[in-house]
């Protein structure tokens, strides 16, 4: 059967284009909605246009970067990150490495409202989404747990939570009226697109708490719930990864890029290079290249 042929699902196509099937699914044909997840896939990938729009969380692993005009994204998708695909555009995708993302499909007749049209009538690329994803890994938390008819009625609710806000959230989030006094997810949003816009900057932990409003030690608690991982890790890991970028297109020296990504030293960056990705900065040059 045609990839293409429109009898097919958005799963049905994705485990087509990547060769493997979902490592876990669950659906409601009442609802509207199917969620998958999806692991250790690495490579390109041409994927054909999808019958459905779909919500990708994108929950561990490597960057990820998606074919624009020209070529490859300039800036990766990273854990944190969620992406909207809407019906009917083909995507290209490239892995670095091992990957853990999450989808979830919504069907095009739910969309029947001119908001919810309008947000999913262009592809939406690594937004950070704290929201989403704290949903989505409450989840998967609930979906390894033993099956009980409670958690089945739980974890339906908590789907139809995060396909809610699917619909509405990137919406509520670029409102003018959008509330900035107190702490909200938009505050973590802001801290989030600082570190991947600059990820070379100070972001020093006190300053990160200080921009959401908050003391240094509910700044990481609230952080760690909302992306899984410490301030600290992930301004290293949005680091690291704009470390392979420059590696791999430019011929600056391997001291210039440490200091220009804010590392204490060469043998500092050295170190956590070798710990991220398996090799040295040399390494990883001489094999890109």
């Amino acid at each position: 059967m045609d990839a293409a042929t429109t009898t097919w699902t958005n799963e049905d196509i994705i485990s087509d284009a990547i060769g493997r099937g979902a490592d876990m699914a669950l659906g409601s044909g009442k609802d509207g909605w199917c969620l998958s997840r999806w692991r250790q896939f690495v490579g390109s990938y041409d994927l054909p246009a999808l019958p459905d729009p779909t919500f990708v969380v994108h929950i561990a692993g490597k960057k990820v970067k998606t074919w624009q005009r020209d070529g490859w994204s300039e800036n990766p998708s990273i854990p944190g990150c969620a992406t909207i695909v809407p019906a009917g555009q083909p995507t290209g995708w490239l892995v670095d490495g091992e990957l853990d993302v999450v989808t979830l499909s919504i069907s095009s007749g739910e969309l029947k409202a001119t908001a919810a049209r309008d947000q999913f009538s262009r592809m939406r690329f690594a937004f950070t989404d704290p929201l989403g994803v704290a949903l989505t890994r409450q989840v998967l938390g609930e979906l390894y747990s033993p099956q009980t008819d409670e958690r089945t009625v739980y974890v339906g609710a908590l789907v139809n939570a995060l396909k809610a806000h699917m619909l509405r959230g990137a919406i509520g989030a670029t409102a003018p009226a959008f509330p900035t006094a107190d702490f909200s997810a938009y505050r973590i949003h802001n801290v989030m697109n600082a570190i991947l816009k600059n990820p070379e900057g100070d972001h020093s932990l006190e300053a990160m708490a200080a921009d959401a409003g908050l003391t240094s030690s509910h700044f990481c608690r609230v952080f760690k719930k909302a992306t899984g991982t410490t301030p600290h890790q992930y301004v290293m890991k949005a680091r690291l990864d704009r470390a392979q970028d420059l590696l791999t297109s430019s011929d600056l020296s391997i001291a210039t890029i440490a200091d220009q990504l804010g590392f204490t030293s060469q043998s500092h960056f050295t170190r956590a290079f070798r710990q991220y990705s398996g090799q040295t900065p040399s390494g990883w040059r001489q094999t890109v290249q």
